[in-house]
């Protein structure tokens, strides 16, 4: 990213937005997904709590969401059935 940098600037000459290339803004999100990631593994092992196997982690998660669909689901129909037709 060594390459020279190109701003936009508003009427008063302050700058307000930088251009960047395609791949230049690819690469950024993903040095900063993988800050997010590091981040994330730093906070999950301060917490102190016991780790999850990821295939534990994704079948806890698939049941809440499941949980949640059904309760939206049941809900919906309540309303349905509530109004006038």
């Amino acid at each position: 990213m060594g390459k020279e940098r190109q701003f936009v600037v508003n009427e008063r000459g302050e700058k307000v937005a930088v251009v960047l290339s395609i791949e230049e803004y690819e690469k950024i999100l993903e040095e900063l997904e993988d800050l997010e990631d590091i981040h994330a593994y730093d906070e999950a092992m301060a917490s102190g709590e016991t780790p999850v196997p990821f295939e534990e982690a994704v079948e806890r998660i698939e049941r809440e969401r499941k949980s949640k669909r059904v309760t939206r689901f049941a809900y919906c129909r309540t309303r349905k059935n509530s109004f006038p037709d």
